[in-house]
């Protein structure tokens, strides 16, 4: 497994350079607000569609959680690109037994009310307006096993160009009913698909002024 590794001087040098370059390549960074208990945690459960996600969630939090964002991401995808551990990743491998190090690890931070960790349930990249989601099942256990200490958060994230050269993002928020720590990883997936549905509408129903 691949920790976060604390390196100020990367750390700040990322930090700007990921909002300039999201400000670079996109017209309009759009989200809804939400309310959540400053004294917890956040478990962000967002869908997974292109190298951007990551890059377009690290601006949300800036702008509106406000949280120390740690992000599980892919072990091949940690050691090519080296420079995420500075930026609050940490790595999962599927095929080896540190997998359960990672899930553990990812529960424990949610024990901390700085934290908030994003995960990415479908375990791979998909079309930004998949039809199905469909979730793996190492979330549930991170939920199970940090015990109610966060607040569970979904996202739905879309990009679309409407009438301008550079691409839209627009992400909806919502802060769930319940953590779903005494639920099925069906139930869990069932509740995100049912808000991903929701929010996938209300996506494709945007009116674009000629």
């Amino acid at each position: 497994m691949i920790y976060p590794k604390k390196n100020p001087v990367i750390f700040w040098t990322m930090h700007y350079y990921v909002k300039w370059i999201v400000g670079r390549h996109f017209h309009e960074l759009l989200f809804n607000k939400v309310k959540t208990d400053k004294d917890r945690s956040i478990l962000l459960i967002a869908n997974h569609y292109s190298f951007w996600d990551s890059l377009i969630l690290y601006c949300v939090n800036i702008l509106l959680f406000k949280k120390k964002m740690y992000i599980m991401i892919l072990e091949e995808t940690a050691r090519g690109n080296a420079f995420f551990k500075y930026a609050g990743a940490f790595s999962i491998n599927k095929k080896s037994k540190d997998m359960l190090l990672s899930l553990d690890y990812a529960a424990n931070l949610l024990n901390d009310p700085q934290n908030m960790v994003v995960i990415f349930p479908q375990g791979k990249l998909h079309s930004n307006f998949v039809s199905g989601i469909n979730f793996e099942k190492g979330v549930l256990q991170i939920i199970k096993q940090a015990q109610g200490s966060f607040q569970l958060v979904f996202a739905a994230a879309f990009v679309q160009y409407f009438k301008h050269k550079k691409p839209t993002a627009t992400v909806y928020l919502k802060t769930a009913d319940e953590n779903f720590a005494d639920k099925t990883i069906n139930e869990l997936q069932s509740a995100y698909q049912q808000y991903y549905d929701r929010s996938k509408q209300l996506q494709t129903e945007i009116d674009i002024e000629q």
